[in-house]
C-alpha cells in the first residue's frame, strides 16, 4: 500500500479538471492571476497554467508567492512579478494542501490592496482542519 494520498493518474486528471473549471468560471475575464505560494503550491500552480493554455484562448499569468510558512510576520509576502493589470483581475491563490488556512491567509496580503474583481482558491488536497474563514473553490 502506498502513503500518497493519490496516485500520479489522480492528480494528473485533477490538474486537468481544475484547469478545465477555471476557465468555465473565468471565461469573460479580461485578466488573470495563478499566484502559487512557493514549494507545493508553486509546483501544482504551474501545473494548472500549463493545462490551462491547451484548451484557453486567452493567456494566464503565473506569479510565484513568497512567505516563510512558519512565522509568516517575520518577514513581508513576495512576489515574483507585479499584478501588472489589477484593475478588475481576478486572482487565483494556489497552494497544494489546505490545512489550516493560515498560510493561504497571509500570502493574500499583497493582493488585498489592489482593485481586483475577485480572488479564488485551488489547492490539491483539502484537509479541513481550518482555524481560518478559508474555502477551496477548487479542489
Amino acid at each position: 500500500m502506498s502513503d500518497s494520498l493519490l496516485t500520479k493518474t489522480q492528480i494528473e486528471g485533477k490538474i486537468k479538471r481544475i484547469a478545465y473549471q477555471i476557465l468555465e468560471n473565468n471565461y469573460k475575464e479580461k485578466e488573470i492571476y495563478l499566484g502559487g505560494i512557493k514549494g507545493g503550491g508553486y509546483i501544482f500552480a504551474t501545473k494548472i497554467k500549463v493545462e490551462y493554455d491547451k484548451i484557453a484562448d486567452f493567456p494566464i499569468a503565473l506569479i510565484e508567492v513568497s512567505i516563510d510558512k512558519t512565522n509568516p510576520l517575520s518577514s513581508p509576502v513576495q512576489l515574483d512579478r507585479e499584478v501588472s493589470v489589477p484593475v478588475k483581475a481576478v486572482v487565483i491563490m494556489v497552494d497544494d494542501v489546505l490545512n489550516s488556512g493560515r498560510t493561504f491567509m497571509y500570502a493574500l496580503k499583497p493582493f488585498l490592496s489592489l482593485p481586483l474583481k475577485k480572488i479564488e482558491s485551488a489547492f490539491l488536497v483539502n484537509r479541513s482542519h481550518r482555524l481560518f474563514p478559508v474555502s477551496a473553490k477548487y479542489t
